[in-house]
């Protein structure tokens, strides 16, 4: 197997595990902001500290940072950020398995965005398998009332088409990014472009929530034995990607990626206890099809 594709199945595994942590933190009284700031706040001196690490055993210098660069850093960091606070308001509104889901509309949008922005197209095979997930999320948006009464636009099926989206921007960001440093080692410039990209985010939502929620920085900080796992296992987990990002096409692995709909969905029954209709079954069953496909045929 690929060294990108075993990356991307320990990233989503580890980001999974992520998603779970913050959502137990709306209990604990955090805004919708403040679970997503605590998803930066620990990952940015954690980032930072690896980076000198990495470094100094490679006796390797700081490597230059160029505008370029910088463009693509900001571009992938804000529309993460943005991407994850949707993510986490999706949580209120249907199951975790199926608030995950919704995001993975960003598979097909992220290999136009790689095509027009990076250059990178996908092959036609590679393609229909992406249609086929599609398909899956298509059954996933049926609300629990039915079509009639919520439509198909319904709040929960833009939300988390927009949170795709972001986070099929956020991808092409940290792939152009990776490819913006000089140096042979994919972890090094992985893990350079990771320590840019948290250090922004953390004073990017320290600022917001200063601004646009007094006190939440206070009852974040307050909560720091249950918001650092979260920062521990989102820099985990965001390394993997931008470890894969460095070495791989971004529309491929974020395709891959569709693995996480599986992890989630043992999150949801065994940790959550909730059960999912039959047609979010139905739905899931599409993607993992689509995973399939994709991984044999792209």
């Amino acid at each position: 197997m690929e060294p990108w594709v075993i990356v991307t199945f320990v990233a989503a595994a580890v980001q999974t595990v992520r998603f779970m942590l913050q959502k137990r933190l709306k209990g604990l009284g955090l805004s919708t902001g403040g679970a997503t700031f605590s998803r930066f706040l620990f990952a940015a001196p954690l980032a930072w500290a690896g980076l000198a690490l990495l470094l100094w055993l490679d006796e390797a210098a700081l490597p230059a940072f160029s505008a370029r660069f910088w463009g693509f850093a900001v571009l992938g960091g804000l529309a993460q950020i943005v991407a994850t606070f949707l993510t986490v308001m999706l949580f209120s509104m249907r199951s975790f398995a199926v608030g995950i889901a919704f995001t993975k509309t960003e598979t097909i949008q992220v290999a136009l965005f790689s095509a027009l922005v990076l250059g990178e197209g996908v092959s036609a095979p590679g393609l229909a398998a992406i249609v086929v997930g599609t398909v899956g999320v298509l059954l996933l948006s049926r609300p629990p009332e039915g079509w009639r009464s919520g439509g198909v636009l319904n709040r929960a099926t833009v939300t988390g088409v927009v949170a795709g989206g972001l986070f099929g921007i956020s991808a092409i960001g940290y792939r152009g990014a990776t490819l913006q440093i000089a140096h042979d080692d994919a972890l090094l410039r992985a893990t350079a472009a990771l320590a840019c990209v948290t250090a922004f985010q953390a004073l990017a939502m320290a600022l917001w929530l200063r601004l646009r929620e007094a006190g939440e920085l206070t009852r974040v900080l307050r909560a720091w034995r249950a918001t650092a796992p979260v920062g521990v296992t989102g820099v985990l987990g965001s390394l993997g990607w931008f470890t894969a990002f460095s070495l791989h096409n971004a529309a491929y692995v974020r395709s891959v990626g569709q693995v996480e709909l599986i992890f989630s969905i043992l999150v949801s029954v065994l940790v959550f206890r909730e059960r999912p209709r039959t047609l979010e079954i139905a739905g899931m069953a599409l993607l993992a099809m689509s995973i399939v496909g994709i991984v044999l045929l792209a």
